[in-house]
């Protein structure tokens, strides 16, 4: 199944991960974690916002990351 959701911070990744990074990272662990590659119909709603809440959490966490040895974003 999904065992290569990669690191999304740098230095792993030279830049800052994408929406399209994040959102892939998410249906992965929610994949993962239901089971489930596709979920049937009666499933879908819960499945697509499994996916919006964890992306969200993710590049809340990737925003408030300190890296040591890493450049501070300005802002």
């Amino acid at each position: 199944m999904c065992r290569s959701i990669k690191t999304l911070r740098p230095p792993v990744l030279p830049e800052e991960a994408t929406e399209e990074e994040i959102r892939a990272a998410a249906l992965q662990y929610v994949r993962k974690v239901s089971g489930f590659r596709a979920p049937a119909a009666h499933n879908q709603e819960v499945f697509e916002r499994a996916v919006d809440v964890i992306a969200e959490a993710t590049a809340e966490l990737l925003a408030g990351l300190e890296v040591r040895g890493a450049a501070r974003k300005a802002g």
